[in-house]
């Protein structure tokens, strides 16, 4: 697989050595002349120098090929959607990754289309709700061209779900339950698993089911409070 970097920092670097040594074929590309003579130093003809919103230096670097996946991870979210949105749709690229340094612009990454976005701050987010039970339903993966999400609910005590077979579940069209998590396993569960208290059940869905399908598995804080 053929790569296109725009960006050499922390990111851009530490993304291109864990490909090469997967094997693929990475191009890396680098404005500032410090990080540029670095990277050069290390990477040697894979590295190009230059500023990745400018057409003739995605040229110089291979994009005319092209590119497998171009991702671009430099420190500004206006270059990381100037070199998307060309990749796209000058050079049709299929396959487009974008860092989003600032939260606050995540959505200005979906509005053009450019998926995935990835914020660093959103999945550190998702990571501490994984590791506290408390904040109950997880987003895991947006899928959002397929319009599709997979979420995951940890089962409580007291919901509907617990001591009953999958198939006794009730759960709404454009949701199934594909996996279930118990002591640190994961399995695939059939019709006539049954569901147990603290399991962690992950489900896909069509966006916006989620409120019907969380008090299945966990009954809403303000029930929990009263009963304790």
């Amino acid at each position: 697989m053929y790569l296109l970097i725009a960006g050499g920092g922390k990111v851009g670097s530490n993304l291109a050595r864990g490909l090469i040594r997967g094997g693929h074929e990475v191009t890396l590309i680098e404005q500032r002349s410090q990080t540029f003579d670095r990277l050069e130093a290390e990477f040697e003809h894979q590295v190009h120098r230059g500023d990745a919103t400018e057409l003739f230096v995605l040229e110089r670097a291979g994009i005319n090929r092209p590119p497998d996946v171009v991702v671009a991870v430099t420190g500004d979210d206006e270059d990381n959607i100037v070199i998307c949105q060309v990749a796209k749709e000058k050079y049709e690229c299929a396959r487009i990754v974008a860092r989003v340094n600032n939260p606050r612009n995540l959505q200005h990454f979906k509005l053009l289309g450019i998926q995935p976005a990835v914020s660093a701050t959103d999945l550190i987010l998702r990571l501490i709700e994984h590791e506290v039970p408390e904040y109950g339903l997880v987003q895991l993966l947006a899928l959002e061209e397929e319009r599709l999400e997979i979420i995951e609910l940890e089962v409580g005590k007291e919901s509907a779900a617990a001591g009953r077979r999958v198939s006794d579940v009730v759960l709404p069209d454009g949701s199934l339950i594909i996996s279930v998590l118990r002591d640190g396993a994961g399995f695939v569960p059939k019709a006539d698993s049954v569901i147990q208290a603290g399991d962690q059940v992950l489900l896909i869905l069509d966006p916006g089911l989620e409120a019907e399908i969380t008090p299945q598995f966990a009954p809403s804080r303000a029930a929990a409070g009263a009963d304790g």
